[in-house]
């Protein structure tokens, strides 16, 4: 069942346990699953149906889709990642994004070594 854990499954068969009784229970529960059978049915009938209506419409329709789910893969990729990984991987070439312990290369920037504790930076008197 879409969306219903065995959490949830618990409190209803409880609360049904309740509401109708142990005499009862067991023909809801029944009906409920008959009723659903024939509701997946009728839907897995009706798209089949609406397909075979539509044949080279469909397709058609569908090629578009399929060209728009790759980039918005894409984006769902970048969902994960942090504004630091896409700032090094902007700034950085993709090779050095992807190893970033190897020693920095030419074009990329050497990276900065942190000053200790009441250490004085570096001062270059002709940049000034």
């Amino acid at each position: 069942m879409v969306g219903v854990s065995l959490e949830h499954l618990a409190i209803l068969l409880i609360a049904g346990l309740f509401i109708l009784g142990p005499e009862k229970l067991p023909q809801a529960a029944a009906w409920a699953g008959r009723t659903l059978r024939e509701v997946r049915a009728y839907a897995t009938d009706t798209q089949q149906r609406f397909r075979a209506e539509l044949g080279d419409d469909f397709r058609q329709v569908q090629e578009p889709l399929e060209q728009l789910r790759e980039p918005l893969q894409q984006l769902n990729a970048l969902r994960g990642i942090d504004p630091r990984r896409a700032v090094v991987n902007y700034l950085l070439d993709d090779r050095q994004a992807a190893a970033p312990n190897e020693p920095a290369t030419k074009s990329a920037p050497r990276p900065r070594e942190l000053l200790r504790p009441g250490e004085r930076p570096p001062f270059d008197a002709d940049a000034t």
